[in-house]
């Protein structure tokens, strides 16, 4: 579990796609021991994706991507020497700065515009038709491993403030328009959409037979249930 608050900007050294999936190898401080000692099967996120350290180098994090990440990720996308944003898994019971993260990609998104906006950016995406329903306005949603508040949700676009800190710590105002990103929505909206009556989370249109025939939420159903009273 992670927080989308990024702790190190890393550059990829070396990175190789197969079959089977994929290698990646990061540079980072981290890895020095600036920030704090990485073992072995320690979970750390690029882009927002929860990956294993599978070998540790001085300044330098190996990790295995699975076929499921390869495909549902733009990690294979990147090039060597492309920069990339990596957080360590958080620690139970510390100050949760941005919101609860997996570290498991829904999907991807595009970035269709980037704005100034005052001292800071605005910046929309286009999501999956099928992500739409988890997101809300003023909900989080992690783009890239970066927790961001949605500022605004019109159609299938997705606005988010960047502000200045934000931007000089992360990778978000230098993606170029029209580059892909990484996405996960948040995991209330999920758990919601299946409690609604919807079916495997990315089939918004489809009702899960459990759901037939059940009763949807309405004010006389959360009158009955003692709500509004």
């Amino acid at each position: 579990m992670f927080t989308g608050i990024i702790e190190d900007i890393g550059r990829i050294a070396a990175l190789e796609v197969g079959s089977g999936g994929a290698r990646l190898r990061v540079e980072t401080r981290i890895a020095n021991g600036d920030l704090k000692d990485i073992r072995l099967g320690d979970s750390i996120a690029v882009m927002g994706a929860c990956l294993t350290v599978t070998r540790h180098d001085r300044g330098a994090l190996s990790f295995d991507v699975s076929p499921e990440s390869v495909t549902r990720t733009s990690l294979a996308s990147l090039a060597s020497g492309a920069r990339v944003h990596l957080e360590r898994a958080m620690v139970l019971g510390g100050r949760l700065d941005g919101h609860l993260v997996q570290g498991h990609i829904d999907g991807i998104a595009r970035l269709v515009e980037k704005v100034r906006a005052g001292a800071g950016w605005e910046n929309t995406y286009t999501l999956p038709e099928a992500l739409l329903p988890q997101v809300v306005e003023k909900g989080s949603i992690a783009l890239d491993g970066v927790s961001l508040t949605i500022a605004r949700l019109t159609a299938e676009r997705v606005t988010v403030a960047v502000v200045p800190h934000t931007a000089a710590h992360t990778l978000l105002i230098e993606t170029p328009v029209g580059q892909a990103v990484n996405v996960e929505t948040d995991i209330l909206g999920k758990y919601v959409q299946r409690m609604l009556g919807f079916g495997k989370v990315g089939e918004a249109a489809a009702v899960a037979p459990e759901a037939e025939g059940r009763r949807g939420i309405d004010m006389a159903l959360l009158a009955e249930h003692g709500f509004g009273r």
